[in-house]
C-alpha cells in the first residue's frame, strides 16, 4: 500500500470511534460483508487432515503479534513432547503452490515470516495460498508431525481446526468497522464459542472479549551475522546500547509499536518506518554512520557482506504466554472431543 493511502487508513481505522470519513466508507463495508460470508459459506466444508490443527489469526488487518504468537505456541508443544509443524501462505511470494521451507531459502520464495518461524522456531513449514494442500505436503515429508500450527488462516475455512487463537495488540480492534472503514476482517465476535481463545499480545486487554495476556520482551541485541549464524555467544543484553545514536527500521504492518519498545527500553533512537514485508532490495539508510537496529523481519532479508558499512543488530521479540492458555489450547488439541463438537 502506497505510503500516503497507508497513512489515511491508519488514521480512519485506529481511534475509538468511527470519523467522517469511515461513515463514508461504510457502503463499501457493507457489501464486503456480504462477499464474506458468501465466501465462509463457499468454504465451511473443511477437508479432513490426519492431525489436530490450532490457527493462529488476526480479525484485525495488519500485524497484532500473530509471528510471534506462533513461535512460542509451537516452543510450548514442543516442550510438551509434541512434533509440531507450521503451516502458513507465504506472503510476497512469487509462486502460490505449496512447498517446504528450508532454512537457505531466500524470503521472495517462501515469504520472510515463513523463513523466520523455520529458522528461529526448527521446526518444518510448509507454505501455499492453498493450507489444506500445504498441511498434507508437510505431513507426507514429516510424517513425525503430530500438530499444526497455521500462520493465519482464520478466514481460510477450508482448513479444518480443532481450535483458534485470535490476537490483538494495544489497537485492539480499532473504530470496530469491517474493511475497508475500518480494520476488521470479520465482524469482532461478541463472545468466544467453543474452541476459540483469544490473547493481548501487548499485555493489556484492548477489546471487551475475556482473553489472556501475553508479555512481550526485547532482550538482546544480536550482530547481523552472528544473528544469521546463529551464534548466541555473540548477543549482547539490550541495555548496552544505551547511551548512543542508533536508527531503527523495521518493515512492519505497525512499526511504531517496535519504536515504542525501544524507547520504553532506555534507548535513544531515530526511527525509520518501512512498509510491510519491505525487501530491501537496496538498503534504506547511507552506507555509513551510527548503528542500525533491526527486527528478525527485516534481518531475514538482509545481506550481510551488503549490509557491512555501518553496525546493524537484530533484535529478536520474544513473547511469553500464559501457562493457562496453553492448557487450554493443548486441552483443545489433543483431549477427547465431544460428538456434538463443532469447528470454532
Amino acid at each position: 500500500m502506497p505510503g500516503a493511502l497507508e497513512d489515511f487508513f491508519r488514521r480512519v481505522w485506529w481511534t475509538p470511534r468511527p470519523g467522517l470519513a469511515a461513515r463514508l466508507l461504510q457502503p463499501l463495508s457493507a457489501v464486503y460483508g456480504v462477499l464474506q460470508q458468501r465466501h465462509a459459506r463457499r468454504t465451511a466444508h473443511a477437508a479432513a487432515l490426519p492431525v489436530p490443527v490450532l490457527v493462529v489469526g488476526n480479525v484485525v488487518v495488519g500485524g497484532a503479534g500473530k509471528t510471534p504468537t506462533v513461535m512460542a505456541v509451537v516452543a510450548a508443544l514442543a516442550q510438551r513432547g509434541h512434533r509440531p509443524g507450521i503451516v502458513s501462505r507465504g506472503h510476497g511470494r512469487a509462486d502460490s503452490a505449496p512447498r517446504l521451507v528450508a532454512q537457505a531459502d531466500r524470503p521472495r520464495d517462501v515469504g520472510d515470516e515463513p523463513l523466520l518461524m523455520a529458522r528461529r522456531s526448527g521446526v518444518p513449514v510448509a507454505v501455499g495460498r492453498d493450507r489444506v494442500a500445504a498441511a498434507r505436503a508437510l505431513i507426507e515429508a514429516h510424517p513425525e508431525v503430530d500438530v499444526i500450527v497455521a500462520d493465519d488462516g482464520l478466514q481460510h475455512r477450508a482448513l479444518p481446526r480443532r481450535a483458534e487463537l485470535l490476537v490483538f495488540d494495544e489497537r485492539g480492534a480499532g473504530n470496530g468497522l469491517l474493511l475497508p472503514a475500518g480494520p476488521l476482517r470479520e465482524p469482532l465476535p461478541r463472545q468466544l464459542v467453543a474452541g476459540r481463545h483469544l490473547l493481548y499480545t501487548a499485555g493489556v486487554a484492548s477489546t471487551p472479549l475475556p482473553g489472556a495476556c501475553a508479555t512481550r520482551r526485547l532482550q538482546r541485541a544480536w550482530p547481523l551475522a552472528a544473528w544469521h549464524a546463529g551464534d548466541a555467544a555473540a548477543a549482547v543484553p539490550l541495555a548496552a546500547l544505551r547511551g548512543r545514536p542508533l536508527l531503527a527500521a523495521a518493515g512492519l504492518a505497525a512499526p511504531q509499536k517496535f519504536f515504542a519498545m525501544l524507547r520504553e527500553a532506555g534507548l535513544q533512537v531515530e526511527a525509520l518506518p518501512l512498509p510491510d514485508h519491505h525487501e530491501y532490495a537496496t538498503l534504506p539508510w547511507p552506507a555509513t554512520g551510527c548503528d542500525v537496529l533491526v527486527t528478525e523481519k527485516d534481518a531475514v532479508k538482509l545481506d550481510t557482506a551488503r549490509a557491512a558499512g555501518r553496525p546493524v543488530w537484530v533484535l529478536p521479540l520474544d513473547l511469553d504466554v500464559p501457562e493457562t492458555l496453553l492448557d487450554a489450547l493443548h486441552a483443545e488439541l489433543f483431549g477427547p472431543r465431544p460428538a456434538n463438537a463443532r469447528t470454532p
